[in-house]
């Protein structure tokens, strides 16, 4: 296998970390790619990857992106993202969670883990008995933090109507086709929030029995989990995991808006040209999804109250519609106009 810094998404990280405790059987990677702006802040996910090297590629990615989310959200924090590799059939026991709160501590503070794919709130409990570098934890009501999924569904739901308006030019989701990609925590949420608007929605998720029932509670229609990429609608809303804007996939869309809540939507650098280029309005992902990171970090930080995160979420739009403005008037990508900003806000433009 290739060292760390000859992968293609190893972006000048300052540190990246492979940890094995065999007692546990716990195998991760924690990538930290800026401490400029303050502890490299990101959840961690557990995952079964078909390869090692697919799992260090996901964590530099991610870690990335989550630098430029923080940073845009105007959060005192770098961007840090821990992954947890799963093998087929191993189970999440309280021994692996420890030893990953143990690697977190090993750290000093560099990395602030939190939830994701495959973790909850009851995880990262486990996982302060062990650090106090951990956020997501369960909170009393009214205050910041917990499980951060429906706080990113808020930010992905304003974020999908700053595109409505300004890619169809009107203010409300009524009857608005809207194709959804992953039915989970936010996913869900934003189906949810968007029916009640009168929005048609479309769904799809992996798991086909998720994705049917919450059609039926929605009066939505049901598609394929690969096939939604496809559907006429008015805006397809990716909302499950990255790399799925591909030169082939941007070619075949039938949507004149992207807008979603999964990380990494665009496979390449390459492909934010070339959505660009077909005119379709795209949010880009680390915009639109601040919701999440928003709750953690201010209970991290001990700085705020649920109406203080959802004062800052609902600053979302405002940041979309600056990147879409920049991008309309140098008809530069808003990946890349958004790129720029964030890297100036880390030091790096």
């Amino acid at each position: 296998m290739s060292a760390v810094w000859d992968f293609a998404d190893f972006d000048d990280h300052e540190h990246v970390h492979m940890f094995r405790d065999r007692a546990s059987g716990l195998t991760a990677v924690i990538a930290v790619h800026s401490t400029h702006l303050g502890p490299g802040a990101g959840g961690v996910r557990y995952w079964h990857y078909p390869q090692r090297a697919a799992a260090i590629t996901d964590a530099l990615r991610l870690s990335r992106g989550m630098s430029y989310k923080n940073a845009m959200a105007g959060l005192p924090m770098g961007g840090g993202k821990g992954v947890i590799l799963a093998d087929e059939g191993q189970a999440k026991t309280p021994e692996l969670l420890a030893a990953f709160g143990r690697a977190v501590e090993s750290l000093g503070g560099a990395y602030v883990t939190a939830e994701d794919v495959g973790m909850s709130d009851a995880d990262m409990v486990a996982i302060a008995k062990e650090t106090r570098h951990v956020s997501g934890l369960p909170v009393a009501s009214g205050e910041a933090g917990g499980d951060p999924g429906p706080l990113t569904a808020l930010g992905v739901y304003l974020g999908v109507k700053a595109a409505i308006a300004e890619g169809l030019k009107t203010d409300s989701a009524k009857d608005v086709r809207i194709a959804i990609q992953g039915v989970g925590s936010v996913g869900g949420g934003l189906a949810r929030r968007l029916a009640a608007e009168g929005a048609k929605l479309t769904l799809a998720d992996v798991n086909i029995a998720k994705a049917k029932a919450l059609a039926e509670e929605l009066g939505a229609e049901l598609a394929d989990s690969a096939a939604i990429m496809e559907v006429e609608a008015d805006v397809l809303s990716p909302n499950a995991l990255g790399a799925i804007l591909t030169e082939r996939s941007i070619e075949a869309l039938k949507v004149p808006i992207v807008a979603g809540g999964a990380n990494n939507q665009l496979a390449t650098a390459a492909d934010g040209q070339r959505i660009h280029d077909r005119g379709i309005v795209y949010a880009p992902d680390y915009v639109i999804n601040a919701g999440g990171i928003i709750n953690v970090a201010l209970e991290y930080l001990g700085q705020g109250s649920r109406e203080e995160v959802e004062s800052r979420i609902a600053q979302i739009p405002g940041r979309l519609t600056e990147i879409w403005t920049e991008s309309r008037a140098s008809g530069t990508p808003a990946s890349v106009v958004a790129d720029r900003m964030a890297q100036k806000l880390i030091g790096r433009g």
